[in-house]
């Protein structure tokens, strides 16, 4: 599996505040509809990601329905959470 590289940026450090729109997969405009929704920051998204127990199928579909994601972006997010959650959960 190749990782773009703001993925293996995004994974190579703590969360702490960093904007919605640093997770793969996730570029300006799905990170201003998930903003505006009140996910503006990364660990905001990795709370719904906990919620749906890391739920690949889950999570996938939530991020499609809830900021119209295509499903390569909302792939590329859960893979960046679920390698991120092995790192430093």
């Amino acid at each position: 599996m190749t990782t773009s590289q703001k993925h293996q940026s995004f994974i190579s450090e703590p969360m702490g505040e960093k904007p919605v729109s640093d997770l793969a997969g996730i570029g300006e405009v799905l990170g201003k509809r998930l903003s505006s929704k009140g996910y503006d920051k990364a660990y905001v998204v990795l709370g719904q990601y906990l919620v749906l127990k890391k739920n690949q199928e889950l999570f996938i579909e939530w991020l499609k329905d809830e900021a119209n994601a295509n499903t390569k972006q909302a792939r590329d997010c859960y893979e960046c959470l679920t390698e991120w959650c092995e790192q430093f959960l």
